[in-house]
């Protein structure tokens, strides 16, 4: 009988085991003002206020300094210009000494920050090329070599990175598939923040990263004003009905099959909350971090052919102009109950540099699922096909 017992006990800690490693991305242990993290001989002042993001925390403490903690954990003190960095200071916690300056972009979705707070100055390198960005702020240092090409990810131009002196970079969580290439940064001095902003379960938290990169500029203040714009949206429509509208999402891919978006993804939240409701319910793994399904015609046709509205995803393989170059990919969008109602609709192509805009984005998604009017006006992220 003990032995049964024993065998018992370790399948299901085994199980759970199993179990714990298959869940989604752990979010930040946001610890109360009492268990305040020690930082060196640092006095503890406060934590900021978090509405919705999940996977970052600041920590303020006498003196102006900030401690940054990340879902990853990882940890950084903002330490203010002209202040020396304190003592007895945990092993695992980097420097970042402001003014933050000479910064190495790579996670594009975190440019519109910088630029909504008026300190794209702080960034000096891109890893995204000059045709690949739609904020006229940033084309326009790319042009003028004020921001120039570094490389992506994967292949960063290392001499380049060194002769501008650059000390920190700020990579998306694709940089944990080349180890390699974060070791050989910080090899040559940089500091590596891996954003993890992507990992947001709702979709305000990601344009709350705004008040965490607010203060590596100093402008939290800003940050806060900004987020609350784009806050007040979300608290208009708290109150709504749901229309009972159903919404497909997706593009099509090189290969002629659709991409559709998961249902646990982002976006179909954003549908939601804007009072519709997305037409797969439970596509996709939602232990996964990936964030559409490829199939083929056939089968996409025969969940959404009676979708309400369609919502055709131009930034990947780029967008249609009419109804009529969206039928010509494959002849059976001219069956969709939304194409023969009118109500088909194109993102812009700036979509996903537009992480600090989703509470627009979110409005927008309601005025497209709630205006009875065909004379919706025009859209800053969408525009009607015809």
């Amino acid at each position: 009988m003990k032995k049964q017992i024993i065998s018992i006990v370790l399948i299901l800690t085994m199980s759970l085991l199993i179990l714990v490693g298959c869940s989604p991305k752990s979010n930040i242990d946001k610890k109360s003002n009492d268990e305040a993290p020690i930082v060196g001989n640092l006095k503890f002042d406060h934590s900021m206020d978090i509405k919705y993001a999940e996977n970052f925390k600041v920590d303020y403490y006498e003196g102006g300094y900030a401690l940054l903690s990340l879902s990853n954990n990882t940890r950084f003190l903002v330490v203010p210009e002209n202040m020396k960095v304190p003592q007895g200071l945990e092993e695992d916690i980097k420097v970042l000494q402001q003014p933050i300056s000479n910064v190495y972009l790579v996670a594009a979705a975190i440019m519109p920050f910088f630029n909504d707070l008026d300190s794209l100055d702080a960034i000096r390198l891109s890893g995204t090329k000059l045709e690949g960005w739609y904020i006229d702020e940033v084309i326009k240092k790319m042009e003028a070599r004020k921001i120039l090409f570094a490389g992506k990810y994967s292949e960063p131009d290392f001499e380049l990175i060194k002769s501008e002196n650059c000390n920190l970079s700020i990579q998306s969580s694709m940089i944990t598939h080349v180890p390699e290439i974060q070791e050989k940064l910080e090899e040559l001095g940089l500091t590596v923040l891996i954003d993890q902003s992507s990992y947001e379960p709702h979709p305000l938290g990601k344009t709350e990263w705004i008040k965490f990169y607010s203060v590596l500029v100093d402008k939290e203040e800003l940050g806060e004003e900004l987020f609350n714009q784009q806050a007040r949206v979300l608290d208009e429509l708290k109150d709504i009905e749901n229309t009972g509208k159903t919404v497909a999402f997706f593009f099509v891919n090189s290969s002629n099959s659709i991409s559709a978006r998961n249902s646990h993804d982002y976006i179909p939240k954003m549908i939601k909350l804007a009072g519709g409701n997305y037409i797969f319910e439970s596509l996709g793994d939602p232990t996964k971090a990936i964030s559409t399904t490829k199939m083929g015609m056939e089968e996409f046709y025969a969940t959404t052919k009676d979708a309400d509205y369609i919502i055709y995803n131009s930034t990947i393989t780029g967008g249609v102009k009419n109804i009529k170059e969206l039928v010509a990919k494959n002849e059976l969008f001219a069956n969709f109950k939304a194409v023969k109602e009118g109500n088909v609709w194109c993102t812009g192509a700036d979509f996903y540099q537009s992480s600090n805009e989703f509470g627009t984005i979110l409005g927008e998604f309601n005025t497209i699922i709630t205006n009875n009017d065909k004379k919706i006006p025009q859209l800053k992220h969408f525009y009607k096909l015809k």
